[in-house]
């Protein structure tokens, strides 16, 4: 069996009780920083062997993680932080494993975009996520191009050396839409800004960026305000 495991992006008391039994019955822990895993692994007393698997390495590595799957073995994916195959190694695996008609289950978990999305007080009912845009400004400006129109609310983690410059580029392609910045979520300085894409990037002035970004914007046409429920009188004047 394949596991796709979800492990805290921060706090380590995000760790559920399934990901704990999951990765104590498995016979390999397969992992995108062994490092990180390792200290994960000691900290809740539980000893397996890692192998490192990376957007660099997972081709490599790949017919070894299969051959385990065929002969039977349990085997667990994790990444840094968050769940696998989001912004993540993963997606090959379990393709490879699906193709195959291996088995393949998640245990879900912490995950960045949508801790942030439902702080943002933005809408929630429908959104896009992107994952980390372009490191260049033409190509980010590009993929911002593609959904300028769309009433969606859109979410995009970024890194704390270019979120300045994608929330410049995102103003200028969007228009000063309400926005928010999570930042360290649920570490010790978790933070949620809230404002225009103008305010944020005046913040980010003052106060130098730290940490991984989750930038969530609103879509078209949203002006960050709560709608109100339906009530008997609307549906009696339709």
């Amino acid at each position: 069996m394949l596991y796709l495991v979800s492990t805290p992006i921060g706090n380590l008391g995000d760790i559920t009780l399934r990901a704990l039994e999951t990765l104590k019955g498995v016979d390999m822990v397969v992992s995108e920083d062994t490092r990180k895993t390792g200290m994960l692994l000691k900290h809740f007393e539980i000893k397996k062997p890692l192998m490192a698997f990376q957007e660099y390495n997972e081709q490599r590595v790949l017919p070894r993680v299969m051959a385990l799957l065929r002969e039977g073995k349990s085997v667990a994916v994790v990444t840094d932080a968050g769940s696998p195959a989001i912004s993540d190694p993963g997606f090959v695996l379990v393709r490879a494993a699906i193709a195959e008609n291996l088995p393949v289950t998640a245990i879900p978990g912490p995950t960045a975009l949508i801790m942030a999305v439902v702080l943002s007080g933005l809408p929630v009912y429908s959104f896009t996520f992107h994952g980390f845009p372009p490191r260049k400004s033409v190509a980010r400006r590009r993929l911002l191009e593609t959904d300028r129109d769309s009433t969606y609310t859109q979410i995009f983690y970024e890194s704390p050396y270019r979120v300045k410059a994608f929330l410049q580029d995102a103003l200028a392609v969007l228009g000063d839409r309400p926005a928010a910045l999570g930042n360290d979520l649920t570490k010790m300085f978790e933070a949620v800004w809230r404002g225009r894409i103008s305010e944020l990037i005046t913040r980010l002035e003052k106060e130098p960026p730290r940490g991984e970004y989750t930038v969530v914007i609103a879509g078209a046409g949203a002006d960050g305000s709560i709608p109100q429920p339906e009530t008997d009188e609307d549906d009696e004047e339709s």
